[in-house]
């Protein structure tokens, strides 16, 4: 060992020589390496992406490392869902509010859940195989690396000193018999029983004999360390299945939530005639207008060129409104004479009754807006087709 830490020193020195691995065999040094700071990283990051809580990562961490099953906890989807019913049930679930709130507070713990399943199937499939092969593999890997570098420093040393004893050896020989001074080293009594010449001689000798003893391990372990490197190529096919699958279960993950909010959004589409119809009813001594819901939609139904504004009246109860049921029976009015533009849809959508046009993706209509109408709502044309559209769903066209 002190031979070896004496190499060691000699060499950070630039005062002894050093055994260099084959060109090969650093290339597979370097890509172990890498692979290695990659992995942690990804798997770093990838937890931050699961677990946004830096608290909640520590506490999983400290759970893994107790060996202790880490306890389940609310999704933050959940826990607004939770907040949004217990609002409703607050201010009465059979308010238009209230109604809305449940409906919302049902779909965020739908995509709660869903992110449940997510974190559950990203955390197997591929969290646990990146940690498994930086807590198993490249423990072992790094081991028998450590083990190769204490084998190369014994081989050069042993090298270093069988050069001192041929340089002394070829000297001794050159003076004839003239006696080196050994008194630091060996006992003065075998010193005075031999030739200078003879004792290198068996220096030499003795040095090959451990020169080859250090370059046998040194071999056998360079070829066990180089079946570990090899097996990086088997790791990087495995993490690239992982990888697949956490493309998938995220995939799934964001479909989910897609088509949660969408059937989402088709529930408020449709019930928001209801809600504000019966907010007027409810205030049938009121003249203002419902008030319009705020939102991008909306700005983009105002860029329409503006039809002449027909008062609306509240709709009371038993009384007759010929102006308000016009205008609710888009079959029953004719397009402005300008004001029509063209959209595209967006998305697919299913009429919630007679009055709406059930739309397809991608097709083109022509659209208009009524007075009176809701900002959030056209009327749209498909053909000899008419009907309520929502504008959530198109992309209007200059």
């Amino acid at each position: 060992m002190t031979a070896s830490f004496l190499q060691f020193t000699e060499e950070k020195l630039g005062q002894a020589e050093k055994t260099e691995l084959d060109a090969h065999f650093e290339n597979l040094l370097a890509r172990a390496d890498s692979t290695k700071n990659w992995t942690e990283k990804i798997l770093r990051q990838t937890e931050v992406l699961l677990q946004p809580n830096p608290s909640a990562r520590v506490e999983e961490f400290l759970y893994e490392k107790l060996d202790r099953k880490v306890p389940s906890r609310v999704t933050n989807g959940e826990l607004l869902a939770q907040y949004m019913t217990e609002a409703a049930n607050d201010f009465g679930p059979g308010t238009p509010y209230g109604k809305t709130l449940i409906k919302v507070g049902e779909t965020q713990r739908h995509l709660g859940a869903a992110e449940r399943d997510f974190i559950h199937s990203a955390s197997i499939n591929f969290l646990t195989p990146l940690r498994n092969f930086l807590e198993g593999d490249w423990r072992t890997i790094s081991k028998e690396r450590r083990i190769l570098q204490n084998r190369r420093l014994d081989l050069d040393a042993c090298k270093a000193r069988l050069k001192k004893a041929k340089a002394a050896e070829a000297k001794a020989a050159c003076e004839g018999d003239a006696v080196p001074d050994f008194q630091e080293t060996r006992p003065r009594n075998y010193i005075l029983s031999a030739s200078a010449s003879a004792l290198w001689s068996d220096e030499v000798e003795k040095a090959e004999h451990e020169l080859r003893l250090a370059q046998t391990e040194f071999d056998r372990q360079a070829e066990v360390t180089r079946l570990l490197l090899e097996g990086i190529s088997s790791t990087h096919v495995n993490h690239l299945r992982c990888l697949h699958e956490f493309v998938e279960s995220q995939t799934n993950y964001y479909a989910q939530c897609y088509q949660y909010m969408l059937d989402l959004q088709k529930q408020l589409g449709s019930s928001k005639g209801e809600i504000f119809s019966g907010t007027f009813v409810g205030n049938a001594e009121s003249t203002s207008p419902p008030p319009a819901a705020t939102s991008p939609p909306a700005v983009a139904a105002a860029t329409l060129p503006a039809v002449p504004t027909i008062p609306v009246v509240p709709t009371i109860v038993g009384v007759p409104n010929t102006v308000a049921e016009s205008v609710l029976n888009p079959n029953e009015v004719k397009p402005p004479a300008s004001g029509t533009r063209k959209a595209r849809v967006l998305y697919d959508y299913e009429a919630a009754d007679s009055s709406e046009l059930a739309l397809l993706a991608d097709e083109m209509i022509t659209v208009y807006s009524l007075p009176g109408m809701d900002p959030d709502w056209l009327i749209g044309e498909r053909g000899n087709q008419k009907g309520k559209v929502p504008v959530t769903y198109l992309e209007l066209l200059s």
